[in-house]
């Protein structure tokens, strides 16, 4: 047998509240593996937990199941009860679980959830191509191509009234949906191509409004039939959290229409104008880069474009911070970084911010990357201010929905 990671973190209502001392309790087939307890960032150490060999997640087979899964159920006082049935391990690969515990309810028991399995593994319904799908049949709501803060997933298919809508992080939505789609143990490369191809496809969705300009009240729905596959509470992989991290403003556009590709893809396909997945790894084996497997499968007139974010930041981002920089930039940083502190303890206190990014604000920054899984270089690129600024802003709105 093999093994996996995993980190569990804890969260009251939002991220901006992580709960210390929460209680993580691991069982396989009913028979307790082992209890861990969160620290004061809301999260456990890294656990080791045996799984299957990878090799049964690099060749396309349906006869044993390429990952692992296990239940986890998390207690806190004052906190409901919850069990996430399903959290998957892949060989050699950091599961990363977020549990989110809500006030506790008299009335209610434990909170339970159930990971389905991976798109690869189990058949899901084929996408189903509307007439006209593929060219703007409405009007361009947006004048340029934004990233969201939040989109509405529904859970469901378009015409299901009763699914519950769900509003997630933008960056969240596309990590979950690749975590759920690929798997973690492919190449670097084919990963990328693969989330691009689901950004893109996001981006056109939310671009031309496609579901609110028929009097829908949600952004995309989470079935594979119409959309995408969102599984709510599911298990985030870190190959593909660092990579989401790193491209998650990109988008592919197709010759010179000005929308993001409504980028289709099946696990396994020839036909022209759709990505394969289990393709998009083999030419990854292969040595392609992530353009030339996005270019075989949706023709040379493709290119990567960036995008804007919506995002609120306390201040604009223009360079990468480092240390020995001394700037008003580092300066914000540093105070922003011990607002954070109130909420995220384990992040060091900058004692004296002053501007210059000195080494206790490279501890802190570092510190930061790593609770939040970026990579730990000390160091503030776009991804990394783009996340201190979103666990800024949470933390904020938490305080005021206190204090107000």
């Amino acid at each position: 047998m093999a093994n996996g990671y995993l980190i569990v973190n804890v969260y009251g209502d939002t991220v901006a509240n992580p709960i210390k001392d929460a209680t993580v309790m691991i069982t396989k087939d009913d028979i307790e593996i082992g209890n861990y307890v969160t620290n004061d960032d809301g999260q456990t150490n890294r656990i080791t937990l045996t799984t299957v060999d990878k090799s049964y997640s690099e060749e396309e087979q349906h006869e044993v199941r390429p990952y692992e899964t296990y239940d986890i159920t998390v207690t806190a006082l004052g906190l409901t009860p919850t069990t996430i049935e399903g959290v998957q391990i892949f060989d050699g690969i950091i599961s990363i679980q977020n549990v989110y515990l809500t006030s506790i309810d008299e009335n209610q028991g434990t909170d339970i959830s159930i990971i389905t399995p991976n798109t690869l593994w189990r058949e899901y319904p084929q996408s189903i191509r509307e007439e006209k799908e593929d060219e703007i049949s409405t009007p361009y709501v947006l004048s340029r191509v934004l990233i969201p803060e939040n989109i509405v997933v529904h859970d469901g298919t378009p015409s299901n009234y009763s699914a519950p809508n769900y509003t997630v992080p933008f960056i969240d939505y596309i990590k979950n949906v690749a975590s759920s789609e690929i798997y973690s143990t492919w190449p670097k490369e084919t990963i990328k191509a693969n989330v691009l191809a689901i950004i893109s496809f996001t981006l056109n969705r939310i671009f031309t409004e496609w579901y609110q300009s028929r009097g829908y009240d949600f952004t995309i729905t989470s079935t594979t039939s119409y959309d995408q596959k969102y599984t709510v509470n599911g298990t985030i992989f870190e190959p593909i959290s660092l990579i989401v991290d790193e491209i998650f403003t990109n988008y592919i556009r197709q010759g010179y229409r000005i929308e993001p590709l409504l980028a289709h893809y099946k696990s396994s396909t020839t036909e022209p104008g759709n990505l394969s997945q289990w393709g998009s790894k083999e030419l990854g084996d292969r040595g392609y880069n992530y353009l030339e497997i996005l270019k075989y499968y949706y023709g040379d007139n493709i290119n990567i474009f960036e995008a804007e974010t919506t995002q609120e930041y306390p201040y604009s981002f223009t360079a990468t911070l480092k240390e020995g920089d001394c700037s008003r930039d580092v300066f914000t940083l540093q105070h922003t970084l011990n607002y954070i502190r109130g909420s995220y303890p384990g992040i060091p206190l900058i004692s004296n911010p002053t501007g210059l990014f000195d080494e206790e604000t490279k501890k802190a920054v570092k510190k930061f990357q790593e609770v939040f899984k970026l990579t730990p270089t000390g160091t503030v690129n776009f991804q990394t201010w783009y996340m201190i600024s979103y666990i800024f802003i949470a933390v904020t709105k938490m305080t005021n929905s206190i204090y107000k």
